[in-house]
């Protein structure tokens, strides 16, 4: 056994153990102050062992994906992985959420009193519902608005009242939007992370990303559609800044002002696009107008909303108030600071645990390659520089989790709430040595999650 695998263990072991300890201690917490108001500590869920008629697709697809994945990453048409990473993604998704079946993992999973279809009706005067929307976030306002309405801006909500306008209507064309859109966020990693580094390490990665055990969360959640859009918004600043159009910049500034409008908490993707402005800074240099590009996409979604009279800034604070009123109130900080991110670690799997220690062994060794400019697919500067780069790509996404971890806004249901993020942390799994025995055990807990859990998303 290598050195390096040995720490990688050593990485994982870690991992194991503060999922445990956050399994142990949260159940005490929950059996004698009931102060965590979650069914199975860390996670939303209860125990509930169970298959249903997604277990033999799920297994056939993760069987298919450690044995033929990394072969077929490697030798696909680019265009080609990108599709066959969308279409593994989805079915692997589709597979996990019907082992609950199709009413308990689709249907009804966007219909529960705290989610987004109980307030269609009340968005018939879509101008009116908007210049009204902070006056019903405090938990004491009239007709106050479910947890989900509540906790984000109105563009979450507005995307399934659009869709119920354009005749789909109900749980299972929600659940079926939220597992196609979410589905393409590995596309938009890979997008970026070829044009970061180089196509290799993007080719690494896919596998990883397809057959991640965020896919639990990932069937059915809106936040599966809010990863895409940050992911989308990240791939298009990259596309931006190695040489393509400055048209990708103003489509990334109208994404990622899009992507703030579907959760206050996304802001902190400003981290991630800073990243990728710092790895591209050349092209910024040469061609300043591209940030002019970036800001005006990026004012669109803002200004419009703003114009329908709702107030952003008011809404977060509005916000605050409200989730001290509920469960923020409540929950301890003292156990979700670090218990958020043992739920981390079932959603990226022990791989990814190895993978972020090896990312910093990376940004220890490479602190000046890191800085090297990114050469699109062509780059033939050698791999170290593209680690590094890559490395940097990935440590921006791990920073801005730990910042949302520390502000005390996400204590619990972090397994959904950090989806966005998670998906950043995935394609650190390039760098690990044998891929097909990381990514069994990618599959073996995300079907154990599935089986023996009924999770709350």
């Amino acid at each position: 056994m290598t050195r390096a695998l040995l720490r990688d263990l050593y990485a994982v072991a870690a991992a194991v153990l503060l999922v445990l300890t956050a399994v142990v201690i949260g159940r005490h917490i929950q059996d004698t102050r009931h102060t965590l108001l979650v069914g199975w500590p860390p996670l939303v869920g209860r125990w509930d062992p169970h298959v249903g008629p997604g277990t033999p697709a799920a297994v056939l697809v993760a069987a298919a994906t450690v044995v033929y994945g990394p072969a077929l990453a490697a030798r696909l048409p680019w265009r080609g992985l990108l599709a066959g990473a969308w279409g593994t993604a989805m079915a692997w998704i589709w597979s996990l959420a019907l082992i609950d079946g199709w009413h308990r993992g689709i249907a009804v999973r966007l219909t529960t009193r705290f989610e987004y279809l109980q307030v269609i009706d009340r968005f018939d005067d879509i101008p009116a519902a908007l210049r009204d929307f902070t006056r019903h976030i405090l938990i004491d306002s009239p007709d106050n608005w479910p947890a989900h309405i509540a906790g984000h801006p109105p563009a979450a909500t507005l995307t399934f009242v659009l869709l119920d306008r354009v005749g789909l209507r109900g749980g299972g064309w929600a659940g079926t939007w939220c597992i196609t859109v979410g589905a393409t966020a590995c596309m938009a990693v890979l997008v970026a992370v070829r044009a970061l580094a180089d196509e290799r390490l993007a080719r690494r990665a896919a596998p990883f990303l397809v057959l991640a055990p965020a896919a639990v969360w990932l069937g059915t959640s809106a936040d599966a559609y809010f990863a895409a859009v940050a992911a989308w918004a990240v791939a298009l600043l990259a596309l931006a800044v190695t040489g393509r159009s400055l048209w990708w910049a103003a489509g990334s500034g109208l994404l990622f002002g899009l992507t703030c409008y579907l959760s206050y908490g996304l802001t902190l993707f400003a981290v991630v696009g800073a990243a990728v402005l710092l790895l591209g800074r050349r092209r910024v240099r040469e061609r300043p107008v591209l940030l002019l590009y970036l800001l005006a996409g990026l004012a669109v979604v803002p200004a419009a909303f703003t114009a329908a009279g709702f107030d952003w800034w008011e809404a977060y604070h509005l916000l605050v108030t409200r989730y001290y009123q509920g469960a923020g109130g409540v929950r301890p900080y003292g156990y979700w600071v670090w218990a958020n991110l043992a739920c981390t670690v079932l959603v990226t799997g022990p791989a990814t645990a190895a993978a972020v220690r090896r990312t910093g062994a990376v940004l220890v060794r490479s602190r000046g390659a890191m800085l090297s400019e990114p050469g699109g697919p062509g780059d033939s500067r050698g791999p170290a520089a593209a680690r590094a780069r890559f490395a940097l790509l990935v440590s921006s996404a791990l920073l801005a989790l730990l910042v949302a971890d520390l502000s005390g806004m996400s204590k619990a249901e972090t397994e959904r709430i950090w989806l966005p993020f998670a998906m950043w942390l995935l394609p650190a799994c390039a760098l690990l040595s044998r891929p097909r025995v990381w990514l069994a055990a990618q599959a073996v807990l995300a079907l154990l999650l599935n089986h023996f859990l009924a999770t709350g998303w």
